[in-house]
């Protein structure tokens, strides 16, 4: 019998984030009204955070299914796929958008942390990170403090780890004036057949809780995170979560070394939701229940409540099911590393979870009724065009005239954030630490990590430029997915999967929900071309806020975590130009576009235009010839042509060696579509005098478009004949220009 309590009422449910239909099927589960613990629980495990309620038809689209795929979408904390040599990468990217909005340090920095367990919790050892963050204007003294938090919490709870921070992406835009995100991915390396799943196993065996004293921080976090941000959020700071990465590599090393015992029957990170989560997921995932004593868990803060236990995000703990009799084992280990192991309950049979205070049920319920794919509700919501596709409808290119000054819109344009250097930011992260970086010093598309002990690299990169996406969420999100390709082949591999973060606004909104419908469909059929299937990820909805009775959600920000394979890391492709006198290439169309582009938003202050020229079919071409031409060793540099168009391509090259370009523009084309539009499917490239003859017949052969369209000359820039300063002059502003506006 549960202990009673007052019974809570719809209007409990309604301020607990329930809806009152919610409320009514919780009764129906139950067979009774729920006592405020148990409706707790189902506030946070129904919650979108954790249900995925208003996402998961959608979700279900997406492929699942490739040749190199060991664990696939929603099996285990994190995707795995096979690299060879008997190994697995185990890769995963997810939000921690709203507690970073609320505390940018702590936010950003257990967002890290929750990651990287993610990843170790199934027996891979984290070896790189990359995020990816959406900041207002930095002109501002509050966004300056939430950049610095920001980056300060991801800088140190990195560094203190010992886990490189190896690449990633910045954007700087209105609408994220409030409403910042924050993406954390990371990447781990484990022998195949040496993983561990996140299982209860049978009934009987024990339940440990491991790590770090639980207090009340992060509680109701996951429900806090599916709400918009208000005026008065910030009294909601107990949900965001405080961490400690010397106790995380502690629990990293503990883990690790605990799994190779052979002892432990399952293993799971307790991240949203805390010890709800994790006792209702490996108790569903295994068909059997669970009777668990909360008053056993270790507690750092006095007169903790029990709704308050189940429902704590203290950070650097894990739920360990153990083979029975071999306790003293799984102790040993983590009073090792002086960690807490404490014997919280066991497995039983039923399907039932059964938590005690002192001896007291205080909460009964059905594990299966909490989880996705079990009890938790699942709605499809209304679409609806978004009315500002009317203001694109409007565009019209001739109505933008051609600058008198192209070389001071140049100027302009590399003055954005957007376009300069993040330096300011990615120098606070360690990305050399376990030395496996290889393109700290060898710029390079994507960032590449040696996998030590054989030949091989790995290849990862965040991506997506949400601009496009606001301008045509299906097309956008194509685009996302095949930039990051695009990244990872310019680098010298093969692109193999992509986990993703989809950040949007409110899905009860039907302009949002169609945004998110629509940039869903146009990931899968990406996916699909480039045989990437989506091992995981991320929603964060609810990414919007009101402001003087006007809602104000963020763009549509499906980011893309990829990973790509280098069977050999002297396979690497680097972007910076070589050798002066080196023919210049652009491979791929030239087009009249300036759509969606820095120059059109910087240089002209246009706000609504159409996403840039894409063709799925297209770009696929480019990335085939691609791969060809770097293993056939024509090409010394590339570098895809992105934000800021070809001129932006062209200087990115220049600056690593102070070799400068000359190049001519293409008459047929506006010159400044031509240096500054932002077409997809195009790469520049250097190649050498004596090779470029059999580069341009194999060019031809492929029926791949391309155009010679200038050298390498030494520490100038040249256009057309036009003298536009010397690459070290260019260098000085990207190089110092976030400094500048932080500083």
């Amino acid at each position: 019998m549960v202990t009673a309590e007052p019974l809570p009422t719809v209007e409990t449910a309604k301020s607990l984030g329930l809806t009152p239909d919610e409320f009514e099927k919780i009764k129906e589960i139950l067979g009774r009204t729920p006592n405020f613990t148990e409706l707790s629980i189902y506030s946070v495990m129904w919650s979108e955070h954790c249900s995925y309620k208003n996402s998961i038809l959608q979700l279900k689209t997406l492929p699942r299914s490739g040749k190199r795929l060991l664990v696939g979408a929603g099996e285990e904390n994190a995707g795995l796929v096979d690299i060879g040599d008997g190994l697995g990468c185990a890769f995963k990217i997810e939000s921690h958008n709203h507690p970073s909005a609320i505390e940018p340090y702590q936010g950003a920095a257990t967002g890290v942390g929750g990651i990287h367990r993610d990843i170790f919790t199934m027996g891979a050892r984290p070896i790189a990170a990359l995020n990816s963050l959406r900041f207002g204007k930095p002109d501002t003294p509050r966004m300056k403090n939430l950049i610095a938090g920001v980056v300060k919490g991801i800088g140190d709870y990195g560094n203190c780890f010992g886990v490189p921070t190896v690449g990633g992406e910045v954007y700087f835009y209105d609408c994220y004036h409030h409403d910042i995100l924050v993406n954390a991915m990371s990447v781990g390396i484990v022998k195949v057949g040496e993983t561990v799943s996140a299982t209860a196993g049978e009934p009987g065996n024990p339940v440990f809780i491991v790590g770090s004293a639980t207090g009340k921080d992060g509680i109701h976090g996951a429900t806090f995170a599916s709400a918009d941000l208000s005026e008065d959020s910030h009294q909601d700071l107990p949900a965001v979560q405080v961490g400690d990465p010397f106790q995380e590599k502690l629990l990293l090393e503990a883990s690790l070394e605990a799994i190779k015992t052979g002892a432990i029957v399952g293993m799971q990170d307790m991240g949203a939701a805390g010890i709800t989560c994790s006792t209702s997921e490996m108790s569903a995932k295994s068909g059997v229940g669970m009777r668990i004593d909360l008053d056993k868990a270790p507690q750092r803060q006095a007169n903790m409540k029990a709704w308050e236990i189940l429902l704590s995000e203290s950070q650097e703990r894990m739920l360990i099911v153990c083979v029975p009799g071999r306790e003293a084992e799984i102790k040993a280990v983590f009073e090792k590393w002086d960690l807490p192991c404490e014997h919280i309950g066991e497995t039983i049979a039923g399907g039932q979870l059964e938590y005690y205070w002192h001896g007291e049920k205080v909460a009964e319920v059905p594990g299966e009724t909490l989880v996705l794919g079990g009890g938790a509700p699942v709605y499809a919501r209304e679409q609806k065009t978004p009315e500002y596709f009317q203001e694109i409808a409007k565009f019209d290119l001739a109505k933008i005239p051609v600058p008198a000054d192209l070389k001071q819109a140049a100027k302009t344009i590399w003055a954005s954030p957007n376009i300069a250097s993040k330096n300011w930011i990615t120098k606070q992260y360690d990305s050399m630490v376990r030395t496996g970086t290889l393109t700290t010093n060898r710029p390079s598309d994507a960032a590449v990590v040696y996998v030590k002990g054989t030949r091989k690299a790995l290849a990862m990169t965040t991506d997506c430029n949400s601009a496009y996406v606001y301008a045509d969420p299906y097309r956008g999100a194509m685009i996302a997915v095949s930039e990051a390709a695009r990244n990872i082949v310019c680098a010298g591999g093969v692109p193999v999967a992509i986990t993703n973060c989809l950040n949007f606004g409110n899905p009860y909104n039907p302009e949002v929900f169609f945004q998110f419908a629509e940039a869903i469909r146009g990931m899968g059929e990406a996916c699909r071309k480039f045989e990437t299937p989506v091992t995981g990820g991320n929603v964060s909805f609810y990414n919007q806020y009101t402001e003087n009775g006007k809602v104000i959600p963020v763009y549509p920000t499906p980011t893309i975590g990829m990973l790509g394979i280098l069977d050999d890391w002297e396979q690497l492709m680097t972007l910076d130009f070589k050798n002066a006198g080196d023919p210049i290439y652009l491979l791929g169309a030239n087009r009249n576009d300036i759509s969606s582009s820095e120059y059109l938003r910087e240089v002209h202050a246009v706000q609504y235009s159409p996403c840039p020229h894409f063709d799925l079919n297209e770009e696929y071409h480019l990335q085939d010839v691609l791969k060809q031409i770097i293993r056939k060793g024509f090409v010394e540099s590339v570098h895809d042509v992105s934000d800021g168009g070809l001129f932006v391509a062209l200087v990115e090259s220049a600056m690593p060696r102070g070799l400068g370009f000359s190049v001519h523009s293409n008459p047929g084309i506006r010159k400044d579509a031509w240096l500054f539009g932002e077409a997809q499917s195009r790469v520049i490239v250097s190649v050498r005098t004596a090779q470029a003859a059999a580069f341009e017949r194999f060019l031809q052969e492929q029926n791949q478009p391309f155009a010679p369209i200038g050298h390498v000359v030494g520490n100038n820039i040249q256009i057309d004949s036009e003298h536009w300063g010397a690459v070290s002059e260019w260098k000085h502003t990207f190089d110092n220009r976030l400094s500048e506006i932080m500083n």
